[in-house]
């Protein structure tokens, strides 16, 4: 399933695309600001010009949210990362930023580059969002945060690296964390083990909804999450648009209580409707989200899952 839809709001805020020249809104703090270019080819040089426009233009000390689009040739270059980190000192009402809203037809997710993002951490001790989309090259270092309240990788593959390097960050203020695992096809080599320091929730204090997503293996996901101390303390959990089967369900339904939910997403998933009813039966005031049931695909005589995303 491609990303195939451009945000219309992020953080709360209508998503309104800057334009050299254009006249600003009347309250130019009460939109998340689209930055991108025309041209997927275009030069790394275009984006700059467009970003110096834009901080020419917007009174920077207004802008609370940032979404970037097409910066040009993003197949082949990372994104801006140094362009954004470097601006600091002028975004100061900076909270919320989303790296790479690009759909199907721009690039594909897993074909994305990326960078190390964790400049935009450090540069911006405020921000409060941080969503990410593309995994190809993504790095970050374990960093202490305090004001970082929702982080998601959305990914056709994610690195375990990543993953362990979010597992190691001291993120006090944290509330939702969101990671699209992938599959291996597209670079994931995360295994459970990779998600410890997540899973024991030590640097996530105050984590109210975790979601470990589109995961090829989310059967051991779900065993590992059935005994994680971090699972007691959460709201939602959300093991959503992987390939859960029978025995990942089983798993969860064995392992720690989980009626202290207020939901459960596993919607695109491979359950039996025998399961499913287990599962809903058990837990009779979680809202358990079981939509998209799915059946293994066939090809040349072997029978196969897959994830909602891939490439």
């Amino acid at each position: 399933m491609p990303v195939n839809t451009h945000l219309s709001m992020f953080a709360g805020l209508p998503v309104h695309r800057f334009v050299p020249g254009d006249g600003l809104p009347d309250d130019p703090s009460a939109v998340a600001w689209r930055l991108e270019v025309d041209d997927f080819d275009a030069p790394p040089e275009e984006f700059a010009e467009l970003f110096a426009a834009f901080l020419e233009q917007v009174p920077a000390h207004t802008v609370r949210a940032v979404v970037v689009g097409e910066w040009g040739s993003a197949y082949e270059q990372p994104p801006p990362v140094g362009l954004l980190a470097g601006a600091a000192r002028r975004l100061t009402a900076l909270r919320a930023l989303f790296l790479a809203d690009l759909v199907g037809e721009q690039c594909e997710i897993s074909w994305i580059n990326q960078d190390d993002v964790t400049p935009l951490l450090t540069a911006y001790p405020h921000l409060e969002v941080l969503r990410v989309r593309g995994a190809q090259d993504l790095r970050l270092a374990p960093v202490r945060h305090g004001g970082l309240r929702e982080l998601a990788v959305e990914s056709g593959g994610l690195p375990g690296t990543v993953v362990r390097a979010v597992g190691g960050c001291d993120l006090p203020a944290l509330t939702h964390l969101e990671l699209w695992l992938g599959v291996p096809d597209y670079g994931c080599d995360t295994t459970v083990d990779d998600l410890a320091g997540i899973l024991d929730g030590r640097g996530l204090p105050a984590l109210r909804h975790l979601g470990l997503r589109n995961a090829a293996i989310a059967d051991p996901v779900a065993a590992a999450v059935a005994t994680a101390p971090v699972v007691p303390r959460l709201a939602v959990l959300d093991l959503s648009m992987g390939m859960l089967t029978d025995d990942g369900a089983a798993a969860l339904l064995a392992g720690q209580p989980l009626t202290h939910l207020e939901r459960l997403d596993l919607h695109h998933h491979f359950l039996s409707p025998e399961r499913a009813r287990q599962l809903t039966g058990r837990l009779p005031g979680v809202d358990v989200d079981l939509s998209g049931a799915r059946e293994p695909r066939s090809y040349q005589g072997r029978s196969y899952r897959y994830t909602a995303v891939a490439e």
